[in-house]
Formats: structure tokens, C-alpha cells, sequence
């Protein structure tokens, strides 16, 4: 089996701090709009498209402060406005909420619908005081905040930063996934995980996991450096381990091996097989939002990826005895 992992790829725009104050805003301002709509409505000294274009103008101001001069002292000055008007829409918000859950049945929407709304509204409205902290703690004052407590989707809750170090994208934002492929190309192994892991922590527990649902004992796993660990080469034991070492010594000593030189010469399919299933399958971003509703969509892929390669493969087999037929009557 040849094991790979990477970032699949969540449906967000790079989380830049301030935006997510853009974002609160948009989210709140439709649904205050949608509520008025309905037919309840409370004072506000402008419309909510108001609220909305002001926002959408200081993201352009701060956007573009980042060759000009005096740029860092601009920028705080246009995100203390947009926290003030920020507030205000927030306010706006929770009176409104509070209005269409008090005389919901004035609407022609039924309870479900209702409720529909107000999940929306307090999932923006409970994230929004953490998201004005970031941005405050990042432009204003300055510091760094924990990858731990920063707020990367409103909307997506689940998704990771995940460091890759490639040429173009240095870090990406999704799920961690571990994939592995026998040499047919058919998937054997797919895994999607929470948090980031580091992929010498994971290789045991999916082989073994593999195994057991199967029931079957693999020959031998094969993985780029990152796979590469004393524990890994341990419980695989030497007749099974085809990991790329970590030390460059070691690699060369065991290039040696031509077994072991044609395993790795192998691997650059699996990088292949890995573009097959996010490009052509799972479709570069995932759209799907939560870690179980992620998963279980990696499942599916996966499934698809299997019928298809099942289906190419019977297909060339289909020919080939057509060929051998072709020739005996020859």
C-alpha cells in the first residue's frame, strides 16, 4: 500500500481578520432584511443596505491601505470604524431576532423556517464579540494570536490551518486526510481527521484499522519522509517497511535495496492518485460544511473513485481479451 495525505481544501476565502467582520455584517444585514420583508419591522435610523454598503466601502479603504503610507495607523483607524458600525448592526439584529421570535406567527413562515433564521443570526452574533478580539489583537495591537483561538470561518467552525510548505500555498485551510492505494490504484484506505496530526502518528492506526476491517494483512507500506519514524519502522517490522527515511544516509543505504528503490519510484503515482480524487472526484473545495458531513462526503469519494478505476479496469480487460481473440483467429 502507497500512503499519502493532504489538505482537502475547505469552501472559505483566505481568513483575513477584518473580513470576518464583513462577513458578520452581510450575514446579519440579509437576515434584518429578510425579517423586514416578513412584515416585521423595528426603527432603524437607515435601511440595512445602508449598513451593508458602508461596510463593503471600509473593506475597500482597508484593502488598499497596504502600500500607502502611513498604512498601519490607517488601518486602525478604519477598523475602529468598522467596529463601531459593526455594533450597530449587531444591535439591530438582536432586536430583530427577538422581534420574529416573539410574533413568528404574523409570518407566513412555519416554526422551522423561523428557527432557520434565528440559528443563523445567533451563530453570527455568538462568534462576532471573539472575531472583534482577533482583529483588534492583530491590527491594533499588534500581537499574534493562538492558531488555537483564531476564528478562520464563521461559518464552517471546523476547519484547520494546515501547513504545507508547497511551492504557492504554503498553508491551506481544511481537513487533513490520509489516503491509501494498493497497485491497481483502487483506494484502500481513507481517512479524514478533526485536527492536524502529524502523518508519522497516524500511519499505525490506519494500517491497522485497515486490516481489521478488511481482514486481510498488507505486504508492505510505502510513504514519503514525513511516514518516517523508530515507532513506524517498529511495528512494521523491516520486510514490510518501504518509508522513506529521514536521514539522508539512511535513504541512500536503502536505495540500495532495488525492491525498496522501485517502491519509491512508485510513490510519484500515488501523488497522482491524490490530484485523481480532489481534482476530478471530491472537485478542489469542498462545499460541504462540518467535520461529519466532510467525512462522510470523503467516503462517498472515495466509493466513486473505486467504481470508477473498478469500471476503466474492466474495461481494459474487455480489450485485451479482445485483442487475444483477434490474434488466435489470426
Amino acid at each position: 500500500m502507497w500512503v499519502d495525505t493532504f489538505c482537502l481544501k475547505a469552501n472559505i476565502h483566505f481568513p483575513t481578520d477584518w473580513v470576518l467582520l464583513i462577513d458578520a455584517t452581510r450575514t446579519l444585514t440579509k437576515a434584518i432584511i429578510l425579517i423586514r420583508n416578513a412584515g416585521l419591522k423595528n426603527r432603524m435610523p437607515q435601511s440595512p443596505e445602508d449598513f451593508l454598503r458602508a461596510m463593503n466601502k471600509l473593506g475597500i479603504a482597508m484593502s488598499q491601505q497596504r502600500r500607502q503610507k502611513d498604512s498601519k495607523r490607517n488601518r486602525k483607524k478604519i477598523l475602529r470604524t468598522m467596529k463601531k458600525a459593526v455594533r450597530k448592526i449587531q444591535n439591530h439584529a438582536k432586536t430583530h431576532r427577538d422581534l420574529l421570535e416573539k410574533r413568528w406567527e404574523e409570518t407566513e413562515w412555519s416554526w422551522p423556517d423561523t428557527q432557520q433564521i434565528i440559528e443563523r443570526i445567533d451563530n453570527i452574533l455568538t462568534q462576532l464579540p471573539t472575531a472583534e478580539k482577533q482583529a483588534h489583537e492583530r491590527i491594533i495591537g499588534e500581537r499574534q494570536v493562538k492558531s488555537s483561538e483564531k476564528i478562520l470561518s464563521l461559518y464552517d467552525p471546523d476547519v484547520q490551518v494546515i501547513k504545507r510548505g508547497k511551492l504557492g500555498a504554503s498553508v491551506e485551510f481544511g481537513n487533513q486526510v490520509l489516503l491509501g492505494e494498493q497497485e491497481d490504484g483502487l483506494l484502500v484506505l481513507h481517512q479524514l481527521y478533526e485536527k492536524v496530526v502529524c502523518d508519522s502518528t497516524i500511519l499505525i492506526a490506519g494500517v491497522e484499522g485497515m486490516e481489521e476491517r478488511l481482514s486481510i494483512e498488507i505486504e508492505g507500506v510505502c510513504g514519503d519522509r514525513g511516514f518516517g519514524s523508530k515507532a513506524n519502522t517498529k511495528a512494521l517490522g523491516a520486510e514490510r517497511d518501504y518509508i522513506c527515511p529521514r536521514r539522508i544516509e539512511a535513504l541512500q543505504e536503502k536505495m540500495k535495496n532495488g525492491e525498496f528503490a522501485n517502491r519509491q519510484r512508485r510513490r510519484s503515482q500515488t501523488e497522482g492518485r491524490v490530484g485523481i480524487f480532489v481534482h476530478r472526484i471530491m472537485g478542489d473545495l469542498l462545499r460541504v460544511k462540518g467535520f461529519t458531513n466532510r467525512e462522510t462526503a470523503v467516503s462517498w469519494g472515495a466509493l466513486a473513485h473505486n467504481l470508477w478505476k473498478l469500471g476503466e479496469m474492466r474495461k481494459e480487460q474487455a480489450e485485451r481479451w479482445e485483442r487475444e481473440a483477434r490474434d488466435l483467429a489470426a
